[in-house]
């Protein structure tokens, strides 16, 4: 009798030490964690935890270098700086200053050249002007949102942080505007007439990237539209040549890059992922 009251407890003692188990994986299960987030509802979380680098409150400044790739007559190279404050990991605030130099006929492309032989060999070819016009100053205050920051992993060891931005600003330009003829003695066959001054209202908008190096330095990519309203081409000169008085819209597209330096020091972080 004392052998069958030990074997009942010990048969007991496993019975309930099965439930316990049971009921510890049960409610550990995904099942009730389903449920539990279907009855308290969906807590949104970060997509990216830990980030690397913090912009907000602190101020960024970053020289640049840029190119104009959509003029078709004249390469347009500029050289600047992007200055501005970050209130939050996604607004800023940000002004914009770039000069570009005017070399006259020695930055002019060969399609300009190309055009105003063409059109001189053809009737009516003495009268043929090549509008230009070469930016030389751009300047704008705006502001940039950050909707996305990623981390990409690369080759397994190194953690690349980037993040993603849009821009959009009020700002002016200053540009010149030329007309390109005919010269046989010049060395294209191209002279410029004019040189008109204007400095017009240009919104801007655009895209741009960040890829943090350290903690307080980071490569930029930037691109931008610089929109204006300016009279149409005209293609011709002298006393037959009708004048043009209508209007259309313009745009400078430049394309920038430089090393965007972040102060104050932001709080140092544990991790580098």
């Amino acid at each position: 009798m004392p052998l069958f009251k030990s074997l009942f407890f010990a048969c007991g003692l496993a019975v309930l030490g099965a439930l316990a188990v049971s009921n510890d994986a049960f409610a550990d299960s995904p099942g009730l964690d389903a449920i539990h987030q279907f009855e308290e509802g969906y807590q949104q979380r970060d997509a990216i935890e830990n980030r690397f680098f913090l912009k907000g409150q602190r101020f960024e400044v970053t020289p640049m270098f840029g190119y104009v790739p959509n003029n078709p007559f004249a390469k347009r190279f500029l050289g600047g700086v992007f200055v501005g404050y970050h209130f939050n990991e996604q607004f800023s605030a940000q002004a914009t200053i770039a000069y570009a130099p005017d070399l006259e006929e020695s930055d002019l492309k060969g399609l300009t050249s190309a055009l105003v032989v063409i059109a001189h060999s053809g009737p009516g070819g003495a009268n043929f002007q090549q509008p230009i016009d070469k930016l030389t100053l751009w300047a704008a205050f705006g502001g940039t949102w950050s909707p996305f920051y990623g981390k990409i992993n690369l080759i397994g060891e190194t953690v690349l942080n980037f993040d993603l931005y849009l821009s959009a600003g009020l700002g002016m330009i200053s540009k010149v505007d030329y007309q390109a003829v005919y010269d046989d003695s010049a060395p294209n066959f191209v002279s410029l007439q004019g040189g008109t001054h204007q400095a017009l209202f240009s919104p801007t908008a655009g895209i741009g990237t960040n890829f943090f190096i350290n903690q307080f330095m980071a490569l930029k990519i930037d691109s931008r539209f610089a929109f204006w309203v300016d009279k149409q081409p005209q293609y011709c000169a002298g006393a037959d040549c009708q004048p043009v008085s209508g209007q259309r819209l313009y745009n400078n597209f430049v394309i920038s890059g430089g090393l965007a330096f972040f102060f104050p020091n932001m709080k140092p972080r544990l991790y580098d992922f």
